[in-house]
């Protein structure tokens, strides 16, 4: 059996997989720096080789995750329409939320203390870039992609047939949102990298200081907004349109 045969033939699950299945996994992950959203589509064994991660320590981790019960949203059972609102009324509303004050703090630390601490102007350069091109991939997904994944919903609820999209294969849109969140998601990595993991010096001031917990926070955020994309809302609409047409 090749390479690829094997590949195919996986039955591990991937790391969106895993969180797809138990959110609770997804700080885990956090904790060892792996990226369980754009990088979702990876194993685990392959993403700790890569970057040097302590993979028994890992999965140490997630085994004591899986003797407590859990209690969280499940996701992955969501009717489509509903996981698509659900993004677009917490996540969509809360980046259009938090976008003001991060532009206002933003540019005034970089202002302030870019002199003595450069990676500040470098932070807003990245920042102003996930700024800039959040809220029009948002936009898109509200306009095309979930209208449409809602029209699938109800013909599946009423076994109606499904009228053609404006777009061909919904794999169209998606591989444009997915290739955008690997941009957004890169971004907010190299922030993280920057800023030293959000942790600013001793001699910050409370706005340097509230803008990297506001980043953090952006970043936290934006984890779940395209984990649920990427890896249950997106796989999950591309097998329905698929039944949908057969």
């Amino acid at each position: 059996m090749d390479t690829q045969e094997i590949e195919n033939n996986q039955t591990e699950p991937t790391i969106g997989e895993m969180v797809a299945n138990d959110y609770r996994k997804a700080e885990v992950f956090k904790r060892f720096g792996i990226d369980f959203c754009c990088g979702g589509k990876e194993l685990l064994d392959k993403t700790c080789n890569k970057r040097g991660i302590d993979l028994a320590e890992v999965k140490q981790a997630l085994n004591e995750l899986d003797e407590i019960p859990q209690v969280s949203h499940d996701y992955h059972n969501w009717e489509l329409d509903v996981l698509s609102d659900y993004i677009t009324e917490k996540h969509h509303k809360y980046v259009n939320q938090a976008l003001p004050l991060l532009d206002e703090f933003s540019t005034k630390v970089a202002k302030v203390h870019g002199n003595s601490h450069p990676e500040l102007i470098e932070i807003d350069s990245l920042y102003r870039a996930i700024a800039n091109e959040l809220p029009i991939h948002m936009d898109k997904e509200e306009s095309i992609l979930f209208p449409y994944i809602r029209q699938m919903a109800m013909a599946k609820r009423n076994n109606e047939l499904l009228a053609p999209s404006p777009f061909g294969t919904i794999r169209n849109p998606i591989n444009m949102m997915e290739m955008e969140h690997d941009s957004a998601g890169g971004n907010m990595q190299a922030i993280r990298e920057l800023s030293n993991g959000y942790n600013p010096p001793e001699e910050a001031c409370n706005t340097y200081r509230v803008l990297y917990g506001k980043l953090q926070e952006f970043e936290n955020d934006l984890h779940q907004h395209i984990h649920l994309e990427n890896n249950i809302l997106f796989p999950k609409s591309i097998n329905l349109e698929e039944e949908l047409l057969r």
